[in-house]
């Protein structure tokens, strides 16, 4: 479904900014998504330390806060175009810096983090090949590209279609590009990123990509 930015505001004003806080408070299903989720990051980051870190659209600060607890020694930083969603990250994690910006246009210079991470994020912007552009530019050549979304898996799509009909219905249409893993893939690679390593978790509805430029 091709939308326009205007569009994507208004999915975004429907959505609270401690949905993701909320949700693995109150919602058995969220929370084992969630915890899936951080546990396979904490499996890929075990023994690793990088001086500057970035959260490509991070929302409300969840998993940005959980990523400044997996790597305590690092600086991290939260984009994401919702203002709201960034204001309210900044209150809850000041340790963290937040930055209000369109992934397609990341005002940060060239080549400024050892890891960039975009969780869950590729699949709702407008056009992911330029993104994946800018997040390669400001990743140091030396530098790490986790980039995770949904794996298609017959699973998660029954999954999803229910979920944004009942608790999720803030996120109905945000699918914006249903990429399934080799198609990402293929796009990964004409923007000259390489896949170091390629998994899968919450029981293969998720597939997560570690790049390398």
């Amino acid at each position: 479904m091709r939308k326009d930015s205007s569009s994507l505001i208004k999915i975004w004003n429907q959505v609270p900014p401690d949905y993701y806080e909320k949700g693995v408070q109150n919602n058995f299903l969220q929370r084992l998504w969630h915890n899936q989720k951080i546990s396979t990051l904490k499996k890929i980051l075990n023994g690793k330390e990088f001086k500057t870190v970035c959260d490509a659209g991070c929302a409300g600060g969840y998993m940005t806060g959980q990523l400044a607890g997996i790597l305590p020694k690092s600086k991290i930083f939260g984009l994401d175009v919702y203002q709201t969603a960034i204001n309210h990250a900044s209150k809850k994690y000041k340790k963290i810096k937040f930055i209000c910006c369109d992934l397609h246009q990341i005002p940060i210079k060239s080549k400024f983090f050892d890891l960039v991470v975009c969780y869950e994020t590729i699949e709702h912007v407008i056009t992911p090949q330029k993104v994946l552009q800018e997040l390669k530019q400001i990743t140091k050549n030396d530098g790490t590209i986790i980039l995770a979304m949904d794996s298609g898996h017959p699973l998660f799509r029954i999954a999803w279609f229910i979920w944004e009909r009942t608790k999720g219905s803030v996120w109905r249409n945000a699918h914006l590009h249903p990429f399934n893993p080799r198609q990402l893939e293929t796009i990964i690679k004409k923007e000259g990123l390489k896949v170091e390593k390629k998994l899968f978790s919450n029981f293969g509805m998720e597939v997560v990509f570690i790049l390398k430029k």
